[in-house]
């Protein structure tokens, strides 16, 4: 299996932009489907965004043109750059590998947007 670290989070203005980061403990090369999910106080866990071993991306239509994902498989890294940021992106956001059929998370790092 792998771990996931992320970090980046923090507060925010609307409008604001973040960088998150997922550090992964191997090489990311292999695993096909790396994602960023966000859980919001009272919610179910959401995707925000995949990205494919072949750089495919896909979105929630919540994030489209406001936020990109990338991966950098020599820094076994995935980020989320989020752009034009409203209170309602504020969640907890983690980070998604899966490896063998089985999904493995990291912590969560905490976004807050609000002025």
């Amino acid at each position: 299996q792998v771990q996931l670290v992320e970090s980046g989070g923090g507060l925010v203005q609307p409008g604001g932009s973040l960088r998150l980061s997922c550090a992964a403990s191997r090489s990311i090369r292999s695993i096909y489907t790396m994602g960023w999910y966000r859980q919001a106080p009272g919610k179910q866990r959401e995707l925000v965004a995949q990205i494919t071993s072949s750089f495919g991306t896909s979105y929630a239509d919540s994030v489209k043109g406001r936020f990109t994902i990338s991966r950098d498989n020599a820094k076994n890294t995935v980020y989320l750059q989020m752009n034009s940021l409203k209170p309602e992106d504020t969640a907890v956001y983690y980070c998604n590998a899966v490896l063998s059929g089985m999904s493995n998370w990291g912590q969560g790092t905490q976004v807050t947007v609000s002025s």
